[in-house]
């Protein structure tokens, strides 16, 4: 799909999902790390234990179907060889501190002089400019600043971090989706553009109907373990099963009260409740609460009524009533069932991938969308730390054998 476009990677951590999202889309990605191996080569989790640069399963993760090469841009002969890969890209995409990349004579304004077709797309914290565009961050700060970790954890305690960072997951998503939409118009206009992404904007983005609760003047979602709190109601939205955990939405209103309904028949039926806890009007249950001409204990004597029958279920007994029924109930997976679910390995989410350096061969995540007429492949694993710097620059940018080993004794490449 987009085998005809060229794409510089320059990312850290920050954006490398976005250049894994263009290369997968058929983009040659060329990943450009220090000498010696960029350090997210070093974190953690490992393969088979092995804290070295070339196990990392989190630089896997991220970095198929690129090649690789290794270029010091602190000496200007690096950066003389990156510009003249620059003269032949589509995009360049690069996830420093705004201003880093300026510094050192490779800023937009530069790099578009020398390929006004170029599209680079900036991945940061705050965006380029601003009163934070300078702050310091991880992705508690991004998480935090982007309005979403105050949903996260216990009501009675501050607010817990994710265990798995995703801000920047969000971000990278934000910055290939926009990469495309600024190639689309240069198709049209023939001129590129600077791509400005901010994490926090997009985590703010993926938050929205929380964050909009405010101008409106709506309530306040605020967390509760398992569930969230609408003023005086604490809404469960995780349960326990009998054999795991379970979402079910015990909420009500037009939009979710005929699904309540729904489940009251089902729970009447297995004998879990009476006649008038089933034939009360879930439609105008919530504002009855909210107005206090129904009493909050009896919603949570509810509550109590649907846990007891639930932990006499399992997760797929509950799953094929939802099904038969159209009830919003939902088996809480572990990894585990999602490695085996069925629905997965039949549409061949899960991929493999030979690594030549480990003699292995790893399970990855499938593609991310499906292709009727150009589909996803897998081309190649990660690259190895400067596995294709003989292909790149002697292949292509015509440097000599006998140049590329004093750029080498130089420590350029």
């Amino acid at each position: 799909m987009l085998n005809h476009c060229r794409v510089l990677d320059l990312t850290t951590e920050r954006g490398f999902l976005c250049g894994q999202v263009l290369a997968d889309l058929g983009a040659d990605v060329i990943k450009i790390e220090p000498v010696g191996g960029a350090r997210e080569r070093l974190l953690p989790p490992f393969f088979k234990d092995g804290a070295v640069t070339e196990r990392s399963v989190y630089w896997w993760a991220y970095n198929r179907n690129k090649r690789g090469i290794t270029l010091d841009l602190e000496q200007e002969q690096g950066r003389n060889i990156f510009r003249q890969l620059v003269r032949n890209a589509d995009f360049v995409i690069e996830s420093a501190n705004p201003g880093y990349w300026s510094a050192r004579g490779l800023g937009y304004d530069s790099l578009s002089a020398l390929n006004p077709k170029l599209v680079m797309v900036s991945i940061t914290p705050f965006g380029q400019h601003g009163p934070k565009a300078s702050y310091a961050d991880s992705d508690l700060i991004i998480m935090a600043a982007g309005g979403v970790l105050i949903l996260y954890g216990d009501e009675d305690r501050p607010p817990i971090r994710m265990s798995v960072p995703q801000a920047y997951l969000h971000a990278s998503v934000d910055a290939a989706g926009a990469a495309l939409i600024a190639y689309y118009e240069r198709l049209n206009s023939g001129i590129g553009q600077h791509v400005d992404v901010a994490a926090q904007e997009s985590v703010g983005l993926a938050n929205q109907s929380t964050a909009l609760t405010a101008p409106l003047r709506g309530e306040e979602t605020r967390r509760m373990a398992g569930g969230a709190q609408l003023g005086s109601l604490r809404v469960p939205l995780v349960w326990k099963a009998k054999d795991g955990l379970i979402t079910f939405v015990f909420l009500f209103g037009s939009a979710l009260g005929p699904f309540t309904r729904k489940f009251m028949d089902y729970l009447y039926e297995q004998g879990g409740c009476d006649r008038a806890m089933r034939d009360t009007d879930w439609v105008g249950y919530g504002a009855e609460l909210l107005s206090g001409r129904r009493p909050l204990q009896e919603y949570e004597r509810c509550k109590r009524v649907i846990a007891e029958f639930f932990q006499q279920k399992t997760k797929a007994e509950l799953f094929e009533a939802a099904r038969q029924r159209t009830l919003l109930i939902a088996p809480v997976s572990t990894i585990d069932d999602v490695l085996h679910n069925p629905q997965f390995i039949a549409r061949e989410c899960w991929q493999k991938l030979n690594h030549p350096e480990t003699g292995a061969t790893i399970t990855y995540p499938g593609p991310f969308a499906r292709f009727s007429a150009s589909p996803i492949g897998f081309r190649r694993p990660p690259p190895r730390i400067g596995e294709h710097n003989r292909e790149v620059l002697i292949g292509e940018l015509q440097i000599s054998d006998r140049e590329f080993d004093q750029l080498q004794r130089q420590g350029v490449v």
